[in-house]
């Protein structure tokens, strides 16, 4: 996975979420849900970060803590459609 991708995602979660404060940055693997980070609203705003600045497509039934749980899942799941995208282009 790619760190840019990650460190992307963590500037947002940041920027939206925790009002800039750096100091309550999670780590890679805690848990953005059962921290009471993002909540569903929340959830809502990180998709449509990640189809606006990725230019992804996210379809209803991914939208599920295995991919939105924490910033890891997120950047995995991101650089996976990122993958997916550019093969497809390339066929």
């Amino acid at each position: 996975m790619s760190s840019s991708t990650k460190a992307e995602i963590r500037v947002f979660i940041i920027e939206n979420f925790l009002f800039g404060d750096e100091t309550q940055a999670p780590g890679d693997e805690v848990s953005l849900i059962e921290n009471d980070i993002v909540d569903s609203t929340g959830i809502l705003e990180l998709v449509a970060y990640l189809e606006e600045h990725f230019g992804i497509a996210i379809a209803d039934p991914e939208i599920v803590p295995e991919n939105f749980d924490n910033i890891a899942r997120l950047a995995a799941f991101t650089d996976g459609k990122l993958r997916h995208g550019l093969a497809a282009k390339a066929s």
